[in-house]
């Protein structure tokens, strides 16, 4: 499929274009608690009664944890069978002939960063699945609520589609292709945490630290957190450039804690004109519950 549309827009933009028979609106919010304490456990839970209770007119819910992932696997929030997406885009209207604005009601509970992970993180499952054309919207639901724009509590549907992308296994890598690119000069291992997490300062995980030869790129650290804006092209840029992640001739690994902010990280890379992004889907879920992992602390 090609691409017609800009990877991330505004609320302007959408704005305009809400009555195009041809959009879906589709709200990803998920609602994840980091703990504050240790011994606190993480929450997380489905944003379905959020939705409910105020939306952006012609949204449909997409529910990430409860439908979008594979209740099979050992991790959360793991990438589900095919079958399994794509019956539920098509029964959400997404697919052939359609294009896809995505937001969601911000990244973590309790914690002021701006980053529009769940959205992102549906959208490189579509990527995933061969559906490209695909919009963020930036600063998300709350970004749009502020400006005093419409929001509606009545539930949405759209015709049911027909999905026929292909997907695409390079977008993602598992456990055994991270420990391969670690020794590999020509792969950038990008990790998204916060820089308490990447030191190993953190209890958020079974082990402390990052995966050796990585470097820290937090998620959190591209937006205004008053205006929910990203900041200038230019300063996203240089946030990366000076990782080495937009050399067209690396590759890009992201990772973070369950593959969420990283998929973050790997649309602003895309944004920025990187297309050799994949998304490590395990991350420190995986990675720190087995021994044979290595991690290391500090900076």
């Amino acid at each position: 499929m090609s691409k017609q549309h800009p990877l991330i827009v505004n609320t302007e933009w959408l704005a305009e274009r809400l009555e195009d028979p041809n959009l879906r609106l589709v709200d990803a919010t998920t609602f994840l608690k980091i703990p504050d304490k240790e011994g606190e456990e993480v929450g997380m839970w489905s944003g379905r009664d959020a939705y409910n209770q105020g939306h952006i007119p012609g949204a449909v819910f997409a529910d990430l944890m409860n439908e979008l992932s594979d209740p099979k696997a050992p991790l959360p929030m793991t990438v589900p069978p095919r079958e399994q997406f794509v019956k539920k885009m098509e029964e959400l209207g997404i697919g052939d002939g359609t294009y896809v604005v995505i937001y969601d009601q911000g990244a973590l509970v309790g914690n002021p960063v701006v980053a529009n992970q769940w959205a992102s993180r549906l959208a490189w499952q579509l990527r995933y699945e061969g559906f490209d054309d695909i919009s963020v919207l930036e600063g998300g639901y709350h970004k749009w609520k502020d400006e005093g724009r419409p929001i509606t509590t009545e539930t949405e549907h759209y015709p049911p589609a027909n999905f026929t992308g292909k997907r695409r296994p390079e977008l993602m890598v598992t456990k055994d292709d991270v420990k391969k690119a670690m020794d590999n000069e020509n792969i950038v291992l990008i990790n998204s945490l916060s820089p308490e997490d990447f030191r190993g300062e953190t209890n958020t995980y079974p082990r402390k630290g990052h995966i050796p030869s990585s470097v820290n790129v937090p998620f959190g650290s591209h937006a205004d957190p008053n205006t929910r804006q990203l900041y200038d092209i230019s300063i996203l840029r240089e946030t990366f450039e000076k990782v080495g992640a937009l050399d067209p001739n690396k590759k890009v690994i992201t990772y973070c804690g369950g593959g969420i902010a990283a998929t973050w990280n790997a649309l602003l890379l895309n944004f920025l004109g990187q297309k050799n992004v994949a998304v490590y889907d395990g991350s420190m879920n995986e990675w720190a519950n087995d021994p044979d992992c290595p991690l290391i602390t500090g900076s």
